[in-house]
């Protein structure tokens, strides 16, 4: 470990330009100033490289791979890092300035915590609407939601990760676009995760990015995480995603996927500088699920209990399909 430091900020890099620059600033403009900045490429094929190897800070490391996904990457970070804790950034992302002190001061007074997450505002925040919907509250609570069979939701570039604890649980073990919601569930059951209730990072929508492009697989990959949290509650084997996918999209509310979708692309627009396009994507949206809307609104104005899944009961529905012999 890196001698006397407690923190490693970790990086992954794949054609992060144009952002890239604003991202390292953030972080290496930090109020809190000891900590590590590793940086992995994972295969990029823009600048983002050249980009990095002009920054002189002697807290930066870059490793560089073949390109290897999300999921083999920050896994490689969590063997790679020199401290005890790991604290997730994306390259298209905005860490505030006193996130790193927060971040420090709430391990202090937490020393035998699993994880840390904070709020997270959309970004820019004077071109997006509304925050990321958070799961708020104490450690306790978000064990009992897992219990309960829900996901607690969580900003993933909002976590700093205890990488001991991190490990012993498995990492990150999905390949799948919902490879965090997989580790938050078995994180809040192992360890106490304590949310740090301001927002101190700036949370992207960019057309480029995985949750983006890939949107209705993120979706049925979430889908999958809760499944796989009740295989663990109800003692059952679970099957591969491959197997299940198509059983579980009929779980879905296609109204409510749909309201989602045009509310992500609505902050697309609103950061692209469109308001036509983004107002034109809200109206689609309220029209496709008033209810749903409704909810998003409500939780920007009277946050309360937020959490990711649907009621288990519609898993137990279909149990001899989904957890077939």
């Amino acid at each position: 470990m890196t001698q006397d430091r407690l923190i490693t900020v970790g990086v992954p890099v794949y054609n992060a330009m144009p952002w890239l620059p604003e991202s390292l600033d953030s972080i290496l403009s930090q109020t809190f100033h000891d900590f590590d900045l590793l940086v992995i490429v994972d295969g990029a094929t823009d600048d983002s490289l050249d980009y990095l190897e002009s920054i002189d800070d002697s807290r930066l490391r870059i490793l560089t791979q073949e390109n290897s996904g999300v999921a083999q990457t920050l896994n490689r970070m969590l063997h790679e890092a020199r401290t005890p804790w790991l604290v997730r950034h994306d390259a298209d992302d905005v860490s505030y300035p006193l996130r790193l002190a927060r971040i420090a001061e709430a391990i202090e007074q937490h020393p035998d915590a699993g994880m840390f997450y904070s709020f997270a505002d959309y970004y820019p925040v004077h071109a997006s609407a509304g925050r990321f919907r958070c799961s708020r509250g104490p450690a306790a609570s978000l064990r009992s939601m897992a219990e309960r069979g829900y996901v607690p939701s969580i900003c993933h570039p909002s976590a700093a990760l205890h990488i001991e604890k991190t490990l012993r649980i498995g990492g990150y073990r999905l390949d799948l676009p919902a490879e965090d919601a997989d580790l938050w569930w078995r994180m809040a059951l192992a360890w106490d995760i304590h949310c740090i209730p301001e927002p101190l990072v700036g949370f992207r929508h960019n057309g480029a990015s995985v949750s983006t492009r890939r949107f209705h697989m993120q979706e049925t990959a979430g889908l999958y995480v809760q499944y796989l949290l009740l295989s663990h509650l109800w003692n059952l084997v679970p099957q591969s995603f491959c197997i299940v996918e198509k059983e579980l999209e009929k779980l879905a509310d296609p109204a409510q996927r749909s309201a989602k979708y045009l509310l992500r692309s609505m902050n697309l627009r609103l950061s692209e500088r469109q308001p036509l396009r983004a107002a034109a994507a809200f109206l689609k949206a309220l029209a496709a699920s008033p209810s749903y809307v409704a909810g998003r609104v409500r939780d920007e104005i009277f946050p309360g209990t937020i959490v990711n899944g649907i009621s288990p009961e519609l898993f137990l529905q279909r149990k001899d399909i989904l957890w077939a012999d």
